[in-house]
């Protein structure tokens, strides 16, 4: 599989035969380079974890792709999916309303993403993404978990892989705030950006990684 990062919690996953969109961000949440690369892809499927801008920009997705939107069990072109609902607050809600954590069984991985979460996960959640390989998880604040949040999440779940969004990558010179606050939480050194990732069950890393990707 190989995992591009469009920009904001958008992600593009390039399976064996099936091509997958998340959270389509919309032109006004990304600069005109990363909009110009959504209007060029094509998916199979497309996850939105809820009806915000810069997350649900379904149109911008070429070659009619399905749409999945919310809590339950999908089953699409040989992919697993499972929506787990939660908040995009810590208030249950009342502030910013619902989310929809997807956990994606493609090309025998697992990938988790928790969409613009805005709370660390309850024992319900856990236990539904507790399988993951690899997770992509949000880091910037405002309004979704920030850095300290998503380093207990990643102890919560244990992944193989973590690929952090919904993050300014151009915020300052050197490494933005968010990101540098991020890799202090989880230990590691400054990490260099790759145009994407590419991965199969067999060449999962034996202990966590942390993989940067500069947006397309």
């Amino acid at each position: 599989m190989e995992i591009s990062w469009l920009g904001h919690s958008c992600f593009q996953l390039r399976g064996k035969n099936v091509i997958l969109v998340t959270d389509p961000v919309t032109p006004r949440q990304a600069n005109s380079e990363e909009a110009a690369s959504l209007s060029k892809v094509n998916a199979s499927i497309v996850t939105v974890s809820h009806d915000h801008p810069g997350h649900n920009y379904v149109q911008g997705v070429g070659g009619k792709p399905r749409v999945v939107r919310g809590p339950g069990e999908y089953e699409i072109s040989d992919v697993l999916i499972t929506g787990v609902a939660s908040y995009h607050d810590d208030e249950h809600g009342k502030k910013l309303g619902r989310n929809t954590i997807y956990i994606i069984h493609m090309d025998d991985l697992v990938i988790c993403h928790l969409g613009d979460l805005g709370h660390v996960l309850q024992e319900q959640q856990l236990e539904e993404v507790a399988d993951a390989d690899i997770l992509l998880l949000p880091i910037g604040g405002g309004n979704s978990i920030d850095a300290t949040q998503a380093a207990e999440i990643i102890s919560q779940v244990e992944p193989r892989v973590v690929i952090p969004m919904h993050y300014h990558p151009e915020e300052t010179e050197g490494i933005p705030a968010q990101l540098n606050k991020f890799c202090r939480e989880m230990g590691v050194e400054a990490i260099e950006p790759q145009p994407k990732f590419t991965v199969t069950k067999n060449s999962l890393p034996a202990t966590m990684q942390v993989v940067l990707l500069t947006p397309r």
